[in-house]
């Protein structure tokens, strides 16, 4: 679903009615009432990075369901930074936003939360913390705003390198093509399609 200003897609995986909630990006009512009419139980928050667009609702849904928190420990006190989350940028002060520091470390390593089992990879450029999660059961990652569907994420903001983004997007064009990428904007599309179409990757990986 997409959610806040900015229309980030908010993903609700559900297994077993369990279910994980990754990049909440505002507008909570929106994932608690399909919480609600799907009769799930979230088992944790699974933030890609922590810029304001992708962190907006986590306040609420964590409160909500009282879980857990999953962020890279470069990104652990953007959170609480209206600065570095760049919603101070955005908002001003009154539209700063704040909430309590991730409550897990989420290490580049295989994770399994409840009947959920995933491969976490480092993937910064965009942001220093960004990781991409891996599902292979599904055949499918989570990316955040690494790769998207005919583009990549942008590296203007603080911390951010183009080097480093295209050293992370040579590392998800590793997978096999089949692989469904669920990123943060945009619609779905493939590491084959990406690996093979995106025009502005091409233009620094050769394939």
């Amino acid at each position: 679903m997409n959610l806040g200003p900015l229309g980030t897609n908010c993903y609700i995986l559900y297994k077993e009615s369990k279910a994980l909630i990754v990049d909440p990006g505002g507008e909570p009512e929106k994932v608690i009432t399909f919480i609600e009419e799907n009769k799930l139980q979230p088992l944790a928050i699974l933030l890609t990075h922590a810029h304001f667009d992708h962190i907006g609702a986590v306040d609420s849904i964590r409160k909500q369901y009282k879980i857990d928190v999953y962020l890279h420990k470069n990104e652990k006190d953007w959170l609480n930074n209206p600065e570095l989350n760049r919603s101070a940028v955005y908002f001003g002060e009154d539209g700063a936003i704040r909430t309590a520091a991730p409550d897990y470390d989420v290490k580049v390593r295989p994770l399994k939360i409840g009947p959920f089992e995933m491969d976490v990879i480092h993937t910064p450029g965009h942001s220093p913390g960004s990781v991409t999660y891996i599902f292979h059961d599904k055949a499918c990652i989570v990316s955040g705003d690494v790769l998207f569907h005919n583009g990549m994420g942008r590296t203007d903001l603080p911390e951010g390198s183009l080097e480093v983004l295209i050293e992370s997007i040579r590392a998800l064009y590793e997978l096999p093509e089949h692989y469904k990428v669920y990123a943060g904007h945009n619609i779905p599309t493939s590491i084959g399609q990406e690996k093979n179409h995106n025009p502005y990757t091409a233009h620094f990986i050769q394939n």
